[in-house]
């Protein structure tokens, strides 16, 4: 599957890499998110890499007929409606894996959002595990991680880090592709 994945990546064009990652257990953010075929690029990409990702998804995604296939594919049922501990939730699946990445949209949606989520952050602060930066740049047609994060859990700081290094990363969707930004700032520049 690794060589067949990386010869389709190949032959559409994109490049893909990644190094090595310093723990056997990371949360994996995937980034810019604008369209559907992030996640077919995607896909592709962990698959060339040779990572064995779990991804979050909502529970609407899960249903049948596809439902299997997805959970098959390494996703994970989220139910959005509800507050339910999902950062403790998922620092537990860490804690009891050896090996494990679980990947993560902090945009929440394809939609152009106002704001990253920080759910990744805290599992991964939670966790004790580093933050692998995937994205998908479609004007570059570039795929991979571009490097690792440890969470120090000064937020702002770490954030500006990951805002540095999201910056010039290109969507399918450019339209569709909100800033790299915390909650709080948005709040602070209405006030």
């Amino acid at each position: 599957m690794r060589a067949l994945a990386g010869w389709v990546l190949r032959g559409l064009g994109w490049r893909y890499h990644m190094p090595p990652p310093p723990s056997k257990k990371y949360v994996l953010v995937g980034a810019p998110h604008t369209s559907n075929w992030d996640f077919a690029v995607g896909l592709l990409a962990l698959w060339a890499l040779g990572i064995r990702a779990r991804w979050l998804g909502k529970k609407e995604l899960f249903r049948p007929p596809l439902g299997w296939l997805l959970r098959l594919l390494g996703g994970i049922p989220v139910d959005r409606s509800r507050r339910n501990n999902l950062v403790e939730g998922v620092a537990a699946i860490f804690q009891r894996e050896e090996e494990i990445a679980i990947l993560i949209t902090p945009e929440g949606t394809r939609g152009k959002a106002p704001y990253w989520r920080t759910g990744f952050y805290y599992m991964a602060l939670g966790a004790g595990v580093p933050i692998a930066l995937g994205y998908a740049d479609f004007r570059r047609k570039e795929v991979g991680i571009g490097g690792y994060l440890w969470p120090t859990g000064d937020l702002r700081r770490d954030f500006a880090a990951i805002r540095a290094f999201y910056g010039d990363k290109v969507g399918l969707r450019p339209e569709k592709q909100g800033p790299v930004r915390l909650r709080e700032e948005v709040e602070e520049a209405r006030a």
